[in-house]
């Protein structure tokens, strides 16, 4: 790993140096607020509801990060947005930048919260991954994000916002491309929020983002990948599978305990016969633990038949975790038996794991002496 140092945060997010501690109410922000419950503020007060449009616009297309600089506003209307609302909720703190050019923001809640977003890129492809949620409560033994277990659901507003502070990264004429729900937290444990805020990433007054640009990843909750299911969207469906047996599964996942293989794999196969949108079945090799010569065997027996896509993931290494990444000769043979029994695959590109921002390596927390050292740059 790469010791890097930090780097400021780019200069069109504001930057604070930290929270000021306040025991008002905090105010609403327009995001979790919604356009269309913004017109209406707008309308009680004696300003043309169209402007709630120009708000979002500034935001999503003009990448304003106050209403002071949204000019086509009247001032006095400005000035009441600043007295009524908060632009955003989440306050970058920390700003690392990888070798392979990937972005990882560490970003603060107003309740004193942590998560993490990251931004890979890879030639004109953009590729945002956001949480869900503050931790993460699946227990998954070999992940980062739930040491801690799950603090809170996250709002739609604070997940979109994400996506604006990554965006924000990029150069002016660059735009997101694609999003991956593979942050912090488990997705489907915040379905209702995430479909609101994936609904304005792919509107044209938001981000503009393609459906089938779009990946949510889960765990595996069979009754919530049915219910996304029913709902006919044309996101990507990735589920973390890990094992190909419930024993060795239940002591990667432990929540596999009371859910089970099968079941999962039958809410795949559903979501499959409702969407006709190809399951990405995830699979970290964890060295010695799940990336035998058997275990690549029973997995191709598996899926044999289905209309699925694996991707392979060698264990990106965590400070706090033992589990290792297996050598590039058990890689080989993992990937070759696969792909001997005729199954699609694709093995993962490492990407910032020289910044712990690789699948797996995203935390609550960022060491306090790395972020004090930070605020004096």
């Amino acid at each position: 790993m790469i010791d890097l140092p930090l780097t400021p945060v780019s200069s069109n997010i504001d930057l604070p140096l930290a929270p000021v501690p306040s025991n008002k109410e905090p105010l609403p922000t327009v995001l979790d607020f919604g356009q269309e419950k913004l017109g209406l503020w707008l309308k009680e007060r004696n300003y043309e509801p169209r402007y709630a449009q120009q708000i979002y616009h500034w935001v999503f297309s003009k990448r304003a990060t106050s209403f002071s600089s949204m000019t086509t506003l009247s001032k006095s209307l400005r000035e009441e947005l600043i007295r009524s609302f908060e632009l955003f909720a989440l306050k970058p703190i920390v700003h690392q930048v990888s070798t392979d050019h990937t972005h990882k923001l560490l970003l603060e809640t107003r309740d004193q919260r942590r998560i993490e977003c990251v931004l890979i890129q890879e030639n004109n492809r953009k590729t945002a991954c956001i949480s869900t949620q503050v931790g993460c409560g699946m227990g998954c033994v070999f992940c980062a994000s739930g040491l801690k277990g799950v603090e809170r659901n996250l709002t739609s507003g604070e997940m979109i916002e994400q996506l604006i502070h990554l965006r924000n990264l990029t150069k002016p004429e660059e735009r997101l491309t694609h999003i991956v729900v593979m942050g912090m937290g488990e997705p489907m444990a915040n379905l209702e929020a995430l479909l609101e805020a994936l609904d304005l990433a792919v509107s044209p007054s938001g981000l503009g983002i393609g459906s089938r640009h779009i990946t949510i990843s889960t765990v595996g909750l069979p009754a919530k990948i049915k219910q996304f299911a029913n709902l006919k969207k044309q996101y990507h469906l990735a589920v973390s599978l890990h094992a190909p047996n419930d024993i060795l599964r239940t002591r990667i996942v432990p929540t596999n305990k009371g859910i089970g293989i099968a079941n999962i794999l039958e809410a795949a196969d559903y979501f499959y016969a409702q969407t006709g949108r190809q399951v990405t079945y995830e699979y970290v090799l964890l060295g010695g633990i799940n990336d035998s010569k058997k275990e690549a065997h029973e997995l191709a027996k598996l899926l044999y038949g289905r209309k699925a896509f694996i991707n392979l993931i060698p264990m990106n290494p965590v400070n706090e975790i033992g589990y290792l990444s297996p050598n590039s000769q058990t890689i080989e043979d993992f990937v070759r038996i696969l792909r001997n029994s005729g199954l699609n695959i694709n093995l993962r590109k490492r990407k910032g794991a020289d910044i712990d921002a690789a699948c797996g390596q995203l935390k609550q927390a960022y060491g306090m002496k790395q972020i004090t050292e930070y605020h004096r740059l």
